[in-house]
């Protein structure tokens, strides 16, 4: 069962649902607050608690790219669970997320069209095979916001290092399939101000709705 916590208005018709783990939760207001001071407006955020990241939110498995722990493709099962948060049809659903929960959101609309648009900061768009998917079909929603810190890509790993590559790939592409994309450079790595820049994803989103 899932476990989701919610901030902003109930009421909103637009509802933004973002994976986090229970450290990101503890921000989870700091967070609404930051995306209402960048312009957001009549949202409610729903965070949904992942437990297992490598299991929850990798689309298919795939062998450890840093450390020992691989990826066991559990996000079939999380996008279901997702998806039963978004059955209200007067109401507009946005996914996103930080790093892996970036990637996972950029998969669920390319799986699901329930999303209207998708707020991926620093996504993990080095994960094995996943620009393939992406620029072998079709996005199910019209706005995509991407970022990366300006420092991600300069890391000793061979593979996290094609981030950079990947998400500038994929800002060309997308404008050419009819989606509305900002691909914004942020200071810094992976780890610096991913509350801040999850907040400007999606406030960036919410404001081209």
């Amino acid at each position: 069962m899932l476990t989701v916590c919610g901030q902003g208005d109930p009421a909103a018709r637009r509802v933004l649902i973002q994976p986090m783990d229970r450290r990101e939760l503890a921000g989870l207001r700091q967070e609404a607050e930051l995306i209402a001071a960048l312009g957001g407006r009549d949202f409610r955020l729903l965070a949904v608690e992942i437990q297992d990241w490598n299991r929850e939110l990798s689309p298919w498995a795939a062998p450890a790219v840093f450390g020992k722990e691989g990826f066991a493709g559990g996000g079939r099962e999380t996008l279901q669970a997702l998806l039963e948060l978004c059955l209200d049809r007067e109401k507009e659903y946005v996914i996103g997320g930080y790093s892996l929960a970036g990637l996972f959101a950029l998969w669920a609309a390319w799986e699901s069209p329930c999303f209207s648009g998708v707020a991926a900061a620093s996504p993990s768009l080095w994960f094995p095979g996943f620009s393939d998917y992406l620029l072998a079909g079709d996005p199910g929603c019209r706005r995509i916001y991407l970022s990366l810190g300006d420092r991600e890509e300069w890391t000793r790993n061979p593979v996290m290092a094609t981030v950079g590559e990947r998400i500038r790939e994929l800002a060309a592409w997308l404008p050419g399939r009819g989606v509305d994309c900002r691909l914004e450079w942020n200071p810094g790595n992976h780890f610096q101000d991913p509350a801040l820049r999850t907040a400007k994803a999606f406030a960036w989103v919410l404001s081209r709705s």
